[in-house]
């Protein structure tokens, strides 16, 4: 059978097991709206002018997808559903597998959907909201360029009431991406950005700073080089099959063997993520009033 073309697609990374959550929360409804967020994710990314979604999904949460989730999306795209298994390694890695209880991270969640990607894509996690217009960003995007690009958020707009946040902080060169640098315990101190940096040593972040939010833009290229690391990371940690393989991390590593470009642009609208449980009113309730006013 003919595999239909597709010119944008959206792949939603959605095989969490929501540790942190206590649940799966990428089916946890908007009270008020009677959906998901990736819902909203993806009614916003076909309005943008994509025709085909990938779901990456874990098993405990098909049937919930299948009966009460895809009947509700946007008529007339193409929907295909992947399940992120602990057991999708090469054969000579099957021995990890016995091993391991969580899946194997965010770059092998992408990796699943290799067969299915054969034109540009967008890819974004499925508890995290991102605004309609950083869809149009994208689309736009590879209207006019094969390079890779994400949606960098400022990072003052993505901090927490709550206390200190953990964020991916873009280092930026003419408007291309050259390095994310992972900071914790960023917050407010005495009318700066502080965080700590990767050796530890608390410092000032950019008032104007962008933070990686995990919305990009990417090519089937990527999946080479995800073959590629995935081997890589299975050979390094054979003893200790805790550790994730990352999305952002292969992208890193692309961008510094200068084998890719990535387009940076800046969101146009706020950043909603979820991922305590006692987070899921106050972001239900802004995104309600984003929705109706």
């Amino acid at each position: 059978m003919k595999t239909k073309k597709h010119y944008l697609s959206l792949v939603v990374l959605a095989g969490g097991v929501g540790s942190r959550f206590g649940g799966n929360k990428q089916i946890a409804e908007i009270e008020g709206l009677g959906c998901t967020i990736m819902e909203l994710s993806i009614a916003d990314a076909v309005t943008a002018g994509v025709t085909q979604v990938v779901l990456v999904i874990n098993q405990a949460v098909r049937n919930e997808i299948e009966q009460v989730i895809l009947p509700r999306l946007p008529a007339g795209v193409d929907v295909v559903l992947v399940e992120q298994r602990i057991d999708l390694v090469p054969e000579q890695y099957q021995n990890l597998v016995q091993q391991r209880e969580k899946p194997w991270g965010t770059g092998h969640a992408l990796l699943c959907a290799k067969e299915y990607i054969h034109n540009p894509a967008i890819v974004i996690t499925a508890d995290d909201y991102y605004g309609a217009s950083s869809f149009t960003l994208l689309a736009d995007h590879f209207k006019n360029s094969s390079s890779w690009a994400m949606v960098g958020y400022p990072i003052i707009d993505t901090l927490s009431a709550q206390g200190g946040v953990n964020r991916g902080v873009c280092q930026v060169e003419n408007n291309q991406l050259r390095d994310v640098v992972e900071y914790l315990n960023i917050q407010i101190e005495q009318g700066h950005i502080m965080g700590d940096n990767p050796h530890g040593k608390r410092e000032r972040i950019a008032l104007d700073a962008l933070g990686s939010m995990s919305f990009w833009g990417i090519t089937p290229v990527l999946f080479d080089a995800l073959e590629v690391g995935f081997t890589e990371f299975l050979q390094k940690y054979d003893n200790g099959v805790k550790m994730e393989y990352y999305l952002p991390d292969q992208i890193q590593h692309v961008i510094t063997s200068n084998q890719q470009k990535v387009t940076i642009y800046t969101a146009q609208e706020s950043w909603y993520g979820v991922t305590y449980k006692s987070e899921l009113q106050d972001v239900t309730g802004k995104l309600y009033e984003l929705r109706h006013g």
